[in-house]
């Protein structure tokens, strides 16, 4: 009986050639990468958190800050030589590399992938460098539900289809965002606003149970603290709207700096682990003047809400001149960033890009609470939270994610209004302006279509 139950399950959910969203088999599969990349996501959690507890950025940035001069690079180069010898270089991009893989090969990912890309992103970020989580995570997720299809011989759709729930789920679990994960897996292919339809359904599910599995593991609470700050204030607005062109102007920088410092190290006629070098030394300098921007930069903002009244920079930055310290961590953020991703050392730039909007956010909230009457209610942690979004928003070209998200990693739904009030303004000011650059406009513009 049990035998012909078990049969059943697997003739109905998971075999078969073709998928459509009008049979079990899409929610049978999806559920199932849900739970490998859940799992797969724990398993990088903890590798996160051995390498923190072994290496220590903020500890050595107190007890042997000398020790920050070269731990970027030899981590950066580490992880760079374990990609060369195990990986194909044109899979350590992670958002980008899958985004490519979805456009112009079917979603075909090695799942060597999964290990190398784990490893070499805990050495890259953990011994400092400035760069984020997300881009291997979603690298990991897509290359599993590549696997899945390779397993279940499905077609090229089929597999595309996987690869982006894969995506999606590793977005959704490690950020404990299930929804902006799933809006996340439609959105990242295409610059406009246009959507991959197909993928929404299965990324639900996945994202849905991959959420679950990680949080059964880790815990169920928000990424960051943050109290309830209300939007009772249609006035407000206005100021909002000048958040809206800093961090248009702020993503456009960041994006024109990015590409020009990893086109500079692309020309250097040096081999790989040598520009990963260079790359690291230099935000070692960095990160030894402000080690705040050392790894992701979330205790940045964690402290900003937490104490949202006083600076979240180094000790030695005071409420007097807190604005000038946001400004200078975003411009030193957004360099780091370029220098340890650009050269080629493996993390992502989705997280620093969240980092950089919310310092601008806060700069912005300072300076409006300065001008403004108090009665307004103008609190910087408020403008972090959305100028994140709005940042996101420009940048990576995924509003619907951006403002899903921030409400998501902070447990804090009272600021959707203006979060979509300036992701909107953001995204429609930063047209044509894009991080990845195998992001197409729309879905006529993708091989996938031809």
């Amino acid at each position: 009986m049990f035998r012909r139950l078990a049969i059943n399950f697997w003739k109905f959910f998971l075999s078969g050639n073709g998928m459509t969203i009008r049979t079990g088999r899409y929610f049978g599969r999806a559920a199932a990468l849900g739970a490998i990349v859940g799992l797969v996501t724990v398993a990088f959690h903890r590798m996160i958190e051995f390498g923190h507890g072994i290496i220590g950025i903020d500890r050595l940035a107190e007890s042997n800050r000398w020790a920050l001069l070269l731990l970027p690079a030899a981590g950066a180069v580490a992880g760079s030589l374990l990609i060369k010898r195990f990986a194909s270089i044109r899979h350590a991009r992670g958002t980008d590399s899958a985004v490519y893989a979805y456009h112009h090969s079917d979603g075909v990912i090695p799942p060597a992938v999964v290990p190398v890309k784990s490893v070499a992103s805990v050495m890259a970020v953990e011994s400092g460098g400035s760069a984020g989580y997300e881009g291997p995570v979603t690298l990991i997720g897509a290359a599993c539900g590549s696997f899945l299809a390779s397993v279940l011989r499905l077609d090229g759709r089929a597999r595309r289809i996987l690869m982006a729930a894969g995506l999606a789920a590793g977005i959704s679990a490690l950020f404990r965002a299930p929804l902006a994960g799933a809006l996340f897996g439609a959105e990242i292919f295409y610059s406009s606003s246009d959507l991959e339809y197909d993928v929404i359904l299965p990324s639900f599910v996945a994202s849905a149970v991959s959420y679950t599995v990680f949080a059964c593991f880790v815990g169920w609470q928000p990424l960051f603290a943050m109290p309830d700050y209300a939007f009772e204030n249609g006035i407000r607005l206005f100021p909002y709207i000048a958040l809206a062109f800093v961090v248009t102007l702020g993503a456009r920088f960041y994006i024109t700096f990015f590409r020009t410092t990893e086109a500079f190290f692309t020309r250097m006629e040096l081999p790989s682990w040598i520009r990963v070098l260079i790359g690291g030394l230099i935000t070692g300098v960095i990160g030894f003047c402000l080690p705040d921007v050392m790894g992701p930069g979330y205790d940045v903002i964690q402290r900003t809400f937490s104490t949202p009244d006083s600076s979240a920079i180094s000790e030695t930055v005071t409420r007097h001149w807190s604005f000038h310290g946001f400004l200078l961590f975003f411009f030193l953020k957004t360099i780091a960033t370029s220098c340890t991703v650009g050269s080629g050392g493996s993390g992502g730039v989705f997280a620093p890009a969240l980092v950089c909007g919310g310092a601008l956010g806060v700069a912005v909230g300072i300076g409006f609470e300065a001008v403004l009457p108090s009665s307004i209610g103008i609190h910087p942690a408020a403008f972090a939270l959305v100028g994140m979004a709005g940042f996101v928003a420009a940048a990576v070209r995924c509003p619907l994610t951006a403002i899903v998200m921030v409400a998501e990693i902070s447990g804090n739904h009272e600021l959707l209004l203006p979060t979509m009030w300036v992701c909107g303004i953001a995204f429609w000011l930063n047209n044509g302006w894009s991080l990845y650059r195998s992001q197409v406009h729309n879905r006529d513009a993708s091989p996938v279509y031809l």
